[in-house]
C-alpha cells in the first residue's frame, strides 16, 4: 500500500508552511550555543523534503538525515532528495536515532502523521537521554478525536464493557491502548472533545522528557545537569488537527546562553501551555498584495476589504511574514 505522501501533497499545506517558517526564523536565534550551519538536521523527509530545502537554503544546514520506515520506497527517497547533503535511512526511528553521534548539536523533528503512542513517547526518551546542550527536539502528532466509530465497532465495545456506547468513554479507551501506562488515571474522556486531546498529548510527552532527564541528570555534577525549556506549542490544521511542540535542551551552566536567545521576541513562542494556533485565511492574490502594502505599520483594525472578514484580516497581519506563497509553474 502506498504511503500518505501518495495521498497528501505536504509541500502544499499553508499552515504547515508557515510553522516551518516560523521554527526557521526560531532556529536562527541558536547562535549563542554555536552557528546553525553547524548543527545537524534529523527529520521525515518523506518525498517532498520541504523542512530540508528550507533548513539548507536559509540557515546552511548541511547535515541531514531523513529517516524513511517505508523501506520499500528507498529508491523513490533517493531519486527525490534535494540535496547531495541529504542522507537517507531507511529503518525505524527507533532503529536510527540510538545509533546517531549525539555529541553533535541536533535539531530533531519527529514529525508523526498519526496520534501520539508509546512507540513515539519511546524515540522521544531516546533523544533526550543522548542529547548535547543547545539542541533541539520537535515533536508534531495528529490530535483529531476520534469520530463516532461504525457499527461493528460500536457492537465490540458493547462486548468489551457490557455498557451502552459513550463516545467519550471510546476515546479514553483508544487513547489507553495507544500510551498505556503513560495516560495518568486521571484524565476523563470529556476531556479530549476540541482541543483537550491536544493539551493532553502535550502533557504526556513533557512528562516523559522530564523522567527521561530525571534518570540522566541523577549522577551529574549541578552545572552539567539538563534542562529542557518549552519554545513552541503550535496548534493547526491543514484537514486534520495537529499539535507541535518543541524544546531546547541545555547543561545549566548554558543557561546564560538561552537567555542570550531572546526566543521570548518572537511572538508565536510558547514557553507554557498556552498554544499559538496558526489560522491561515483564504485571500486572492490581490486581496494579499492590498493587505501588504498597508504592513506592517497601519492600525489593521482600519482595513477594511470588502467581502473579507476582519478575523481573517486580523491572522493574516500576524503571520504574513511567513505565508505561504503557492503559485501554478508551467515547465517546457
Amino acid at each position: 500500500m502506498p504511503g500518505s505522501y501518495r495521498q497528501i501533497n505536504y509541500s502544499l499545506r499553508p499552515a504547515k508552511t508557515v510553522e516551518r517558517k516560523m521554527m526557521c526564523e526560531a532556529f536562527r536565534r541558536l547562535y549563542p550555543f554555536g552557528k546553525i550551519e553547524t548543527y545537524r538536521y534529523v527529520g521525515f523527509g518523506s518525498i517532498y523534503f520541504s523542512d530540508f530545502q528550507l533548513f539548507h537554503r536559509v540557515l546552511g544546514m548541511d547535515d541531514m538525515l531523513s529517516i524513511e520506515k517505508d523501506a520499500d520506497a528507498e529508491k523513490c527517497f533517493e531519486f527525490n532528495k534535494p540535496y547531495k547533503c541529504v542522507r537517507i535511512d531507511c529503518r525505524p526511528a527507533s532503529e536510527v536515532l540510538p545509533g546517531l553521534d549525539w555529541q553533535i548539536k541536533t535539531i530533531t523533528w519527529l514529525d508523526c502523521e498519526s496520534k501520539l503512542d508509546e512507540m513515539v513517547l519511546s524515540d522521544v526518551v531516546s533523544v533526550c537521554a543522548k542529547v548535547c546542550s543547545g539542541s533541539v527536539l520537535i515533536v508534531s502528532v495528529n490530535v483529531n478525536a476520534e469520530y463516532d466509530p461504525d457499527d461493528a465497532t460500536r457492537q465490540n465495545y458493547a462486548c468489551e464493557t457490557g455498557l451502552t456506547f459513550n463516545i467519550d468513554d471510546y476515546r479514553l479507551r483508544e487513547m489507553k491502548k495507544r500510551l498505556g501506562i503513560h495516560l495518568t488515571p486521571e484524565v476523563r474522556g470529556h476531556e479530549l472533545r476540541g482541543t483537550g486531546l491536544a493539551s493532553i498529548s502535550r502533557r504526556v510527552i513533557h512528562s516523559s522528557i522530564e523522567e527521561a532527564l530525571s534518570a540522566r541528570n541523577g549522577v551529574l555534577p549541578l552545572g552539567k545537569k539538563l534542562i529542557n525549556h518549552q519554545i513552541f506549542n503550535f496548534h493547526y490544521r491543514d484537514g486534520a488537527r495537529m499539535l507541535t511542540i518543541g524544546w531546547i535542551f541545555f547543561e545549566a551552566d548554558d543557561q546564560f546562553k538561552f537567555d542570550a536567545c531572546s526566543f521570548n521576541e518572537l511572538k508565536f513562542v510558547r514557553f507554557e501551555e498556552e498554544p499559538y494556533t496558526i489560522n491561515v485565511p483564504c485571500l486572492t492574490i490581490k486581496e494579499i498584495r492590498h493587505l501588504n502594502a498597508q504592513l506592517p505599520r497601519v492600525a489593521i483594525d482600519e482595513v477594511d476589504i470588502p467581502g473579507v472578514p476582519p478575523s481573517d484580516i486580523k491572522h493574516y497581519a500576524e503571520l504574513y511574514r511567513y505565508f505561504p506563497t503557492f503559485a501554478e509553474a508551467i515547465f517546457t
